[in-house]
C-alpha cells in the first residue's frame, strides 16, 4: 500500500521527535508573543518560553480547555491576524457560543497533506473518484475531506448531506470509488442500496474513510458487508484540525496520528498526570505548526490509549486507539456535538413549560435519533390539541436553530419526569457502541 509521506509517515522515532523539538520551541515563543491567554497560562505556572528545550519538556506546559475558547470568543486563540486567516469553522459551544477556529494558507496546506496521508494510507490515489458525504459549512469534516482528496489528484464529488436517492443515483452514475461521511449515514446507504435491489458488486465503491462519531469493529463490518468496500477510520477536532488528526492504515490496529504536526498524550484526567504508552486515559493534543490557532496541551475528552510500536504497514508514526468514550457529557449525534446545557437553555424560554425535561438517544435503521421529553405546566396541560402542536413545532425549529440537529419533540404529562435528589438524569443513552 503506498505512503504519501514516507520520509515522515516511516521516519525513526529520535528523527521524529527532533522535527517534533524544534516546531515545539517555535510553536511555544509564537503563542506566548501573540496570544494573551497563552501568555497568562504560563507565568501563572511559571515558565518561560526558553524553558521549553525539547519534547520531554512539554509536561510543563500548561492545559488548555474548551471553555478557554468560550471566554475568549471569537477570535482570541488566534496567534495570527485575522488578515492572515483564510478561512474560519466553528463547532457548537457549551453555552450557546461557538467554538471559533481559523487557518492561514499554511494551515490549510497542512491540513490538506494530513488527510492526504489518510485518503492514500485508504487506498486511495488521483484515480479515485471522491464521494463527499460529510456536511459542508462550518463543519470541518466536508472540506476537510475536500481539500485532501485534491491534494492527491484525486477527483471530488461534493455531493454534501442527505437525499439518500440522489447519493445513490450518483454512487452509479458517476461512478462513485471512495466514500467520505459519517458511519451511521454509510449503513443507512447501505440499507438504501439493498432496498432498491442493488448488489455491492453493481457499484464501483471500494473504501470508505468514516469519521465524527464513535463507532464500533462490528459497525466496521456491517458497512463492509453492505457496501461492499474496506472502511477505514478518520479521527480529528475542529479545535486540533479536523479530520485527519490521526487515520486507519490497512492494518487498521490503530489509528496513526500526524506526529510532525500533533503531538499526543495520554493523562489521568483526574490528576492530570501523563500517563505511559498502553495505559488508557484522557487524549491530550499540542499543535505544533499551525500558525492561526497552535493549541498547547489541549483536553480532548476522548478516553483512548498510545502505541508507540513500529505498525505493520511500515509506518511508524504513534497509533492512537478508538476513543471509547468521553470524560465528560458532550453528547455526538449524527455527528454533530450537542451538550444537554444548550437543549436546556431552549426550552427554558418557554414559560409554559415545566423546567423538568430528559433527552432520549437511540440508534434506528442505522442513525442516531434523539428525543426530547419536557414536562408541560398544569396551565399548558388544559390547552387545546392545536395550540400543543403549535408549540411542539415552534420548540422543534428553535432546537434545531441552536443545535444544528432535528429532535422529536414529546410533551408529557406535569410530575411525569423523574426527580432527582442528587444530578438528575438529564440523557438516556440507549445506542449500543460495543
Amino acid at each position: 500500500m503506498p505512503i504519501y509521506n514516507k520520509a515522515v509517515e516511516t521516519a525513526e522515532r529520535h528523527e521524529l521527535e527532533a522535527m517534533q523539538s524544534l516546531a515545539l520551541i517555535r510553536m511555544v515563543r509564537h503563542v506566548y508573543e501573540n496570544v494573551p491567554i497563552y501568555r497568562k497560562k504560563f507565568d501563572e505556572k511559571g515558565v518561560k518560553p526558553s524553558d521549553i528545550k525539547s519534547v520531554k519538556d512539554l509536561s510543563k506546559l500548561p492545559f488548555t480547555y474548551k471553555a478557554d475558547f468560550q471566554e475568549n470568543y471569537p477570535y482570541g486563540m488566534f496567534a495570527a491576524p485575522l488578515s492572515d486567516v483564510v478561512r474560519i469553522h466553528a463547532t457548537s459551544g457549551t453555552t450557546g457560543r461557538q467554538t471559533v477556529v481559523g487557518y492561514t494558507k499554511d494551515d490549510m496546506n497542512i491540513w490538506a497533506e494530513c488527510v492526504a496521508r489518510a485518503i492514500t494510507a485508504a487506498g486511495g490515489t488521483k484515480e479515485d473518484v471522491v464521494h463527499i458525504s460529510y456536511g459542508y459549512g462550518l463543519f470541518t469534516g466536508g472540506l476537510g475531506l475536500h481539500c485532501g482528496a485534491e491534494k492527491i489528484g484525486a477527483t471530488v464529488v461534493p455531493v454534501s448531506t442527505g437525499n439518500t436517492d440522489r447519493q445513490i443515483r450518483i454512487f452509479q452514475d458517476f461512478g462513485s470509488t471512495i466514500l467520505g461521511c459519517t458511519p451511521s449515514y454509510a449503513l443507512y446507504l447501505g440499507d438504501a442500496v439493498q432496498a432498491k435491489g442493488l448488489k455491492p458488486g453493481d457499484l464501483k465503491l471500494k473504501a470508505g474513510i468514516f469519521g465524527a462519531e464513535p463507532w464500533t469493529e462490528k459497525m466496521r463490518t456491517e458497512i463492509e458487508k453492505r457496501l461492499g468496500i474496506k472502511a477505514y477510520d478518520i479521527y480529528g477536532l475542529s479545535e486540533i484540525m479536523g479530520p485527519g488528526v490521526s487515520f486507519d492504515c490497512e492494518c487498521r490496529c490503530g489509528l496513526h496520528v500526524n506526529e510532525d504536526h500533533f503531538i499526543p498524550e495520554i493523562i489521568n484526567p483526574d490528576t492530570g498526570e501523563v500517563l505511559p504508552y498502553g495505559e488508557y486515559g484522557e487524549l491530550v493534543f499540542t499543535c505544533i505548526t499551525k500558525q492561526a490557532l497552535p493549541l498547547v496541551r489541549y483536553r480532548t475528552k476522548d478516553i483512548a490509549c498510545l502505541n508507540i510500536e513500529k505498525c505493520e504497514c511500515g509506518r511508524t508514526l504513534v497509533r492512537m486507539s478508538k476513543p471509547k468514550g468521553r470524560v465528560d457529557d458532550m453528547m455526538i449525534i449524527r455527528g454533530v456535538n450537542v451538550f444537554p446545557s444548550q437543549i436546556e437553555a431552549v426550552l427554558l424560554t418557554f414559560e409554559d413549560l415545566s423546567p423538568h425535561y430528559q433527552i432520549l438517544l437511540d440508534r434506528v435503521n442505522n442513525l442516531d435519533t434523539i428525543e426530547i421529553q419536557v414536562e408541560m405546566s398544569e396551565k399548558l396541560f388544559h390547552d387545546e390539541i392545536r395550540q400543543l402542536e403549535a408549540l411542539v413545532k415552534e420548540i422543534k425549529r428553535r432546537i434545531e436553530s441552536a443545535v444544528g440537529i432535528s429532535a422529536k419533540i414529546t410533551l408529557v404529562n406535569p410530575n411525569t419526569i423523574p426527580r432527582s435528589e442528587g444530578k438528575a438524569k438529564r440523557v438516556i443513552d440507549n445506542r449500543k457502541f460495543d
